[in-house]
């Protein structure tokens, strides 16, 4: 077991006001469908499935992607990995990370953070 803190950053509030700009006309979908060619490769190949529908085209099932950062990760820092692994894994290896929690549509092209968590292990067991 590791002992240590996770803050975390909900963005649920920025998407709900990204998708009323975009249903009332003040945004394109040109605006809210920028995925990078390079996340949408990622999220096709080694994405997790989500149960949401994407909120702009309605044809296919968000994809999320779990960027991690942080100090001393060395070939880990910038890597997508799986939630399961971050939260079985990551934690006890690396003492100072964050991940950055994206939902990609490989159809749209949406994409939008949906979260960002600080792991900060204070160590011990």
């Amino acid at each position: 077991m590791v002992n240590g803190t996770a803050t975390s950053v909900d963005y649920t509030l920025r998407k709900r006001s990204v998708l009323r700009d975009y249903r009332c006309g003040r945004l394109s979908v040109y605006d809210v469908c920028d995925a990078h060619p390079e996340i949408r490769r990622i999220a096709a190949n080694v994405g997790e499935d989500t149960r949401s529908m994407c909120p702009i085209c309605k044809r296919e099932r968000l994809r999320l992607l779990n960027f991690v950062y942080g100090r001393g990760l060395d070939r880990d820092n910038g890597r997508v990995f799986s939630t399961r692994t971050i939260f079985d894994g990551l934690r006890e290896k690396y003492p100072d990370f964050t991940c950055y929690m994206v939902e990609v549509c490989t159809s749209c092209n949406w994409n939008h953070l949906v979260r960002s968590i600080h792991f900060e292990n204070t160590g011990g067991n």
